[in-house]
């Protein structure tokens, strides 16, 4: 095989820390409903699919068609107190710092009892992995650092990681912090590029962060077109046709293209559509053809 020839798409299972995960994950920011048994039904099929990474965060519930804060971490608590044996089969991830109305909040008096209220809505005894959702900016990062280290102390999270943080964002609260950064959730997409020049990736793959992808299809938009550049539609249809899958599969071979072994979080409520998604782990993108996406997606041409 030429360089030329070399498919980029590493479908591998990644490391989160000491735990294995798919390189498929499902996010549950649309996870929100009073069927407790709809839900049961998608989650073990994202578990069945390998998504063996389950992303959630306390806020999720206010949009989607949720109402209220902790909607979906109460909704996948009564998924996993009505089958206990799905506990085991995942990485259960959450996120805390987010309180709208103001928005950030990341000192030690908030993070204790965000945990404390997430570990109740999710009826367990602790969460694989809790990440500061966003920074918040008037908190000293020794203080945040301190608060995450006491989880971890306590047994309440096994693992830290952050979303949405700057690369010098990170490097300060590492600085502070005795446990490990395990990973960094970030918005990427075929159509949504920064990570891809702004340092975030790099530090990843200098530090051994797996990086997470938030939005990985634009929420939706990627597959229906809209709000996309014409070019990138184009292009996604063609590879799509030539690996014999749909755009949705291209573009998350895209994002498992990159050398981070990046892991793109799929939110999608249909089972049916978490099984089309798997299609993207045996799609084959080379340089050339992950090259020519970003042009189309930028409208301009490389130098």
């Amino acid at each position: 095989m030429t360089w030329e020839e070399e498919n980029l798409v590493n479908a591998a299972p990644r490391w989160l820390g000491d735990r294995q995960i798919g390189a498929l994950g499902f996010g549950c920011w649309r996870l929100v409903s009073n069927d407790t048994q709809a839900a049961t039904r998608l989650i073990s099929s994202a578990l069945d699919l390998g998504m063996t990474l389950i992303d959630n965060a306390d806020v999720y519930g206010l949009d989607w068609g949720g109402t209220a804060f902790g909607e979906s971490e109460r909704l996948l608590g009564s998924v996993l107190a009505q089958n206990p044996t799905l506990r085991d089969k995942m990485v259960l991830a959450s996120k805390g710092s987010i309180l709208p109305g103001v928005p950030y909040v990341a000192n030690a008096a908030y993070l204790n009892a965000a945990c404390d209220a997430s570990l109740q809505r999710l009826q367990s005894s602790h969460i694989d992995l809790y990440q500061i959702h966003r920074p918040d900016m008037f908190t000293h990062p020794e203080e945040t650092a301190a608060a995450l280290d006491g989880l971890v102390a306590a047994g309440k999270i096994s693992m830290v990681g952050v979303s949405n943080y700057t690369p010098a964002q990170i490097h300060a609260l590492r600085g502070f912090l005795q446990a490990p950064l395990v990973s960094l959730q970030s918005q990427f997409s075929v159509s949504t590029l920064d990570i891809l020049r702004n340092g975030t990736l790099d530090l990843c793959m200098e530090t051994g962060m797996t990086p997470l992808a938030w939005s990985p299809l634009a929420g939706g938009q990627i597959v229906s077109g809209d709000q996309q550049p014409a070019a990138l539609s184009a292009a996604l249809d063609a590879l799509a046709a030539r690996e014999n899958v749909d755009r949705a599969a291209i573009a998350l071979g895209f994002i498992l293209a990159h050398p981070s072994a990046c892991v793109p979080l799929i939110g999608s409520q249909s089972s049916a559509r978490l099984e089309a998604a798997t299609a993207a782990l045996n799609v084959c993108l080379t340089r050339r053809d992950i090259y020519q996406l970003i042009e189309a997606s930028e409208g301009v041409a490389l130098p």
